[in-house]
């Protein structure tokens, strides 16, 4: 016969224990891809606890990147996320002037990587987005143009 009870003591350790071998491994590599996100958002000029913040987050690592707000958007749509996630990724390894080859390192082994990008001898250059690079802010005494010919007003 088969006394077997699933509800005692030995089985209910049992299971706390295969919890506990994968759940502490698996906070300790969260724990350490969090650390080096906050010091590659604090490279970048972004405050570090920003990481933590889940969508505020995103939206930091947009600004770093040179993306618009609303890509926020396409982070919410299954399957789309995926391929915008990546790209955003490619785009914060070229922000800190890395290859592909390093933006597969941020992909496949985060926990290795981030802390190499943030406590490494990376410079942040700036966002790497075309439209961020092609962004030219509003000269008015050099891209004034009046309707009527007339100079613009010298202070």
């Amino acid at each position: 016969m088969n006394n077997y009870d699933p509800s005692s003591a030995a089985s209910a350790g049992v299971v706390l224990a295969l919890l506990g071998a994968i759940l502490i491994p698996a906070l300790i590599v969260g724990l350490i891809s969090l650390i080096g996100m906050w010091k590659v958002y604090t490279k970048a000029g972004k405050p570090g606890w920003a990481v933590i913040i889940p969508i505020y987050s995103t939206i930091v690592l947009l600004e770093i990147i040179g993306k618009p707000i609303w890509w926020i958007f396409l982070f919410l749509v299954p399957c789309v996320n995926i391929i915008f996630a990546m790209w955003a990724i490619n785009l914060l390894s070229k922000s800190f002037g890395q290859s592909e080859g390093f933006t597969v390192g941020l992909l496949v082994l985060p926990f290795v990587f981030f802390p190499v990008l943030g406590f490494g001898n990376y410079t942040y250059l700036g966002p790497s987005a075309k439209e961020a690079i092609s962004y030219k802010p509003f000269d008015a005494s050099t891209d004034y143009k009046d309707p009527f010919g007339t100079p613009p007003p010298q202070a």
